[in-house]
């Protein structure tokens, strides 16, 4: 996938199929289009172009600022592109004044000049411009008057659920993790460099691999325990997860941290992805180690068995 973070380094190319959008998750309303727009590119002969903005709008507009936080990292976004098999992403920088563009000016400047698309693709909700007042309609018309087509992918409904990323944040917000799997179409995930910590889960036989809390935007699930798989260098790995304030031995931070089963490398200073596939109980305070370490023992097996049922979504 070629990325552009400046648009006027794009070289039109022939037959583009073209969306735009914020994509944050890139869930399974999002994959409806992608996937829509590589069967057109196919039939054409022609390349896909995907155009997405950064940072997100709602952080330049200050839109509810005070809790604003996204599924996917503007890295796993782009990585999830590239893995469905998108030919060219366009990077355009979002500020006040780019807010400011009409939804015609946008259409012409920006598409119609810049990439002289074949087809636009976009999904059922989709609006754009200043104010987002731009809507299917007008992007019909827009598509006569410069001589494009439009296609709308209806919305994609996953056990009568509508996919949307806010029903997917609800349900993150909730820890009902599973839900949200099913509604991105893949696990979620939280990325980050392992740090050291107090070694408190070392000494009760549940080593942790702690890692370091991700960027201020980025959606944290739910308090509790999961049961996870594990990304490291290629291989994939069981784990027990955990996210929490850690009660029992009053730390006081917030945590994110995973006893990765049969595994004993020293990671520290290394990436993990950790993939949450189902939570299993709250955050709890018990009445000292022993205590917490039988509870530790009785959640293993439950993640273990949840594990071996492989009745989740893959983990790519």
């Amino acid at each position: 996938m070629k990325i552009y973070h400046c648009i006027e380094d794009f070289k039109p190319v022939k037959n583009a199929i073209v969306t735009t959008g914020t994509f944050d998750g890139v869930h399974l309303g999002h994959q409806a289009i992608l996937k829509r727009m590589i069967e057109d590119a196919r039939e054409v002969e022609g390349e896909t172009v995907v155009i997405t903005f950064h940072p997100h709008p709602r952080i330049v507009l200050h839109i509810d600022s005070s809790n604003l936080k996204f599924i996917s990292t503007q890295k796993r976004k782009i990585e999830r592109l590239e893995a469905i098999g998108i030919d060219n992403l366009i990077i355009i920088e979002f500020t006040k004044s780019f807010s400011r563009t009409s939804s015609e000016t946008f259409i012409k400047n920006y598409i119609v000049d810049r990439i002289k698309p074949y087809k636009l693709v976009v999904g059922y909700d989709h609006h754009f411009g200043k104010n987002r007042i731009g809507d299917f309609k007008l992007l019909y018309d827009l598509g006569q008057k410069f001589d494009f087509k439009v296609e709308r992918i209806p919305a994609q409904d996953v056990e009568n659920i509508a996919v949307s990323s806010t029903k997917i944040r609800k349900a993150l917000e909730l820890g009902d993790v599973a839900k949200a799997n099913k509604l991105l179409g893949y696990p979620y995930s939280i990325c980050g460099r392992v740090v050291r910590g107090n070694q408190v889960g070392r000494r009760m036989g549940f080593p942790t691999a702690n890692i370091e809390t991700p960027s201020q935007y980025k959606l944290i699930t739910a308090r509790g325990v999961y049961a996870c798989k594990v990304k490291h260098n290629g291989s994939i790995y069981d784990g027990m997860g955990n996210i929490g304030y850690r009660p029992t031995v009053a730390d006081g931070e917030l945590t994110i941290e995973v006893n990765i089963f049969d595994f004993n490398e020293e990671i520290y200073e290394q990436e993990i992805t950790i993939l949450f596939i189902d939570r299993i109980r709250d955050e709890q305070k018990f009445n000292g180690l022993d205590e917490l370490k039988a509870q530790l023992e009785k959640d293993r097996e439950k993640v273990k068995t949840i594990l071996a049922a492989g009745s989740y979504l893959p983990t790519d």
